[in-house]
C-alpha cells in the first residue's frame, strides 16, 4: 500500500463534537477522527465534480475506488503533534512531531506529579513515565505481586498514563490540546435579530498555541496534527496527494459560521516496515528481564516462544461471534492475520471501552452507537518459533489494514511492540 503522510494546519477552531449517548451536549474530541478527513474530503471531490447531490451508489471513477470499493483507501486519525520546550537561551522552542503515537494502557506516572521528566524554569515537571507490561508479565511468571511505585526518593504512588506522545532528540514529549467555549446565540431569521432563549456554546479545539519568546513575550502559533491516507493504488495516491495539496479543508461543524478551517500539506512516504526489528527488540528485553527476575524468585524456564504486543493506536469496534468485545482473542487474529491454522496464545489484555455515535453527511442521518475499545490497549501474544517468519510477514499487513470493523475511517489501527514497553522503572523517561 501507499502512504500519504498528511500535515494538518489549523487556520480556526475545530467544532470536532464527540456525541455521547443519552447526553445533551456534544464535547470536542482530543483530535481528529480519520472519519471526518475521510468525510471533509469526500465532500470538496464531489463539490468540484459538480455531483454533491447525486446518488453515492451511482458515483464511480476515483471517488469509487477511494471511498466506496472493497479496497476503499483508510484515513488514519489526526494527533496533535505541536509541543514545546525549554529553549537552551530564555523562552521555548516550538516542537512538530515527525510521529505521534498512543501511550500504551500499561503506562505509568506518579500520583502526585505525573508527566514525562523534563526541567523548566530550574523545575522537574514530571517525575518520570514508564511501562508495566513485560514486569507484570515476569512478576506473574515468577507467582510474585508487581506493585510498582515511582522512581523517586519519596516513591510515590502511580497510576496509567495516557494521551499522544512522541519521541525525538528532544526526548519524549506529551502531545495535548486546549479547548474553549464559544457562546453563539441563535437568529430570528424573519427579524434577522437575536431570538430570545435561544442561547448556546460550542467547545472547541484551540486553533493555536503560546509560546514565550525570549523576551518573555508570547507568541501564537499554528497548531499541527499528523494524520496519513493508505492508498493501495499508486497513480491514485498520486492524484489524491495533488488534490489535498491544491485545496483548503473544513473540518467538523459548524463551518457556515467560519470554524474547522484548515491547510493540508501531504508528501508520500514510504510506509514502516520495521515489525522484524521491533519484535526481536521486543524479545530480548523481556528474557533479560525474565533472568533478572530470576535472580530474586530462583531461576525459571521461559517458554521458548517469540512473543510481540498489538497495541491498539486508535479506538476500535471488535466483534467476535456477533458480539461486540474488548479483546483480540487468539481466535480474531487468526482470523485478522489469515493465518487460520498457525498456533498463537493470548497471555494478557489490558483494554477499556466507550461509547461512540457521529453524524453521516453523506446521507443526512445518525450513525449507529458503538460500543468500541479505547486506544492503547495492549494485547500480548506469542507463537512457536518455527511460524515467526510467517507471522511477521502477517503483522505487517495488520499494520497497515487495521483490526476490526470501519478500519477505512481510522478504527482499529494497530503497532506491533510499541517501543515504550522497554521503558523500565529504573529508566523512566
Amino acid at each position: 500500500m501507499k502512504r500519504i503522510q498528511l500535515e494538518i494546519k489549523v487556520l480556526s477552531p475545530l467544532a470536532i463534537g464527540r456525541k455521547k449517548p443519552g447526553g445533551s451536549v456534544s464535547e470536542a474530541a482530543d483530535y481528529i477522527p480519520g472519519s471526518v478527513i475521510r468525510g471533509a474530503m469526500a465532500a470538496v471531490m464531489l463539490q468540484q465534480s459538480g455531483r454533491q447531490n447525486a446518488d453515492l451508489s451511482e458515483v464511480g471513477g476515483d471517488f469509487q475506488a477511494l471511498f466506496l470499493s472493497e479496497n476503499a483507501a483508510i484515513f488514519h486519525n489526526g494527533y496533535p503533534a505541536s509541543a514545546k520546550v525549554k529553549n537552551e537561551g530564555d523562552g521555548e522552542l516550538p516542537i512538530v512531531a515527525d510521529e505521534v503515537q498512543v501511550l500504551p494502557a500499561t503506562a505509568v506516572s506518579s500520583k502526585t506529579k505525573p508527566g514525562f521528566k523534563r526541567e523548566r524554569n530550574g523545575k522537574c515537571e514530571g517525575n518520570g513515565v514508564f511501562d508495566t507490561l513485560i514486569d507484570r508479565f515476569c512478576a506473574e511468571g515468577y507467582d510474585s505481586l508487581y506493585d510498582p511505585s515511582c522512581p523517586t526518593e519519596k516513591g510515590e504512588r502511580v497510576e496509567p498514563y495516557s494521551g499522544f506522545y512522541s519521541h525525538s532528540q528532544y526526548g519524549y514529549l506529551k502531545h495535548s490540546v486546549t479547548k474553549r467555549l464559544l457562546t453563539r446565540v441563535g437568529i430570528n431569521r424573519c427579524r434577522a435579530t437575536s431570538e430570545s432563549e435561544i442561547l448556546y456554546s460550542l467547545e472547541v479545539l484551540n486553533e493555536s498555541f503560546p509560546v514565550e519568546s525570549k523576551h518573555k513575550s508570547k507568541d501564537w502559533l499554528p497548531v499541527i496534527y499528523r494524520s496519513s491516507i493508505l492508498v493501495n493504488d499508486d497513480n491514485l495516491a498520486q492524484l489524491m496527494t495533488d488534490f489535498i495539496n491544491a485545496h483548503t479543508f473544513r473540518f467538523g461543524g459548524a463551518a457556515s459560521r467560519g470554524l474547522g478551517k484548515v491547510k493540508i500539506e501531504a508528501n508520500r512516504v514510504e510506509p514502516n516496515t520495521d515489525v522484524a526489528s521491533r519484535i526481536k527488540k521486543f524479545n530480548a528485553a523481556l528474557q533479560q528481564r525474565w533472568r533478572e527476575w530470576g535472580n530474586l524468585f530462583g531461576n525459571r524456564p521461559l517458554e521458548n516462544r517469540v512473543y510481540f504486543t498489538l497495541d491498539l493506536q486508535s479506538d476500535a469496534i471488535l466483534t467476535e461471534n456477533w458480539q461486540r468485545t474488548m479483546v483480540i482473542s487468539s481466535d480474531m487474529l487468526r482470523q485478522f492475520s489469515q493465518l487460520t491454522d498457525y498456533p498463537v496464545e493470548l497471555h494478557v489484555a489490558y483494554s477499556s471501552y466507550d461509547y461512540i455515535s457521529g453524524w453521516n453527511s453523506a446521507w443526512g442521518l445518525m450513525k449507529d452507537v458503538e460500543l468500541i475499545t479505547n486506544k492503547g490497549a495492549v494485547y500480548l501474544f506469542s507463537t512457536i518459533k518455527d511460524k515467526e517468519k510467517d507471522w511477521i510477514e502477517a503483522l505487517e499487513r495488520l499494520e497497515l489494514k487495521g483490526v476490526g470493523d470501519r478500519t477505512y475511517e481510522g478504527f482499529g489501527q494497530v503497532q506491533v511492540c510499541n517501543k515504550f514497553h522497554l521503558v523500565f522503572r529504573e529508566d523512566a523517561k
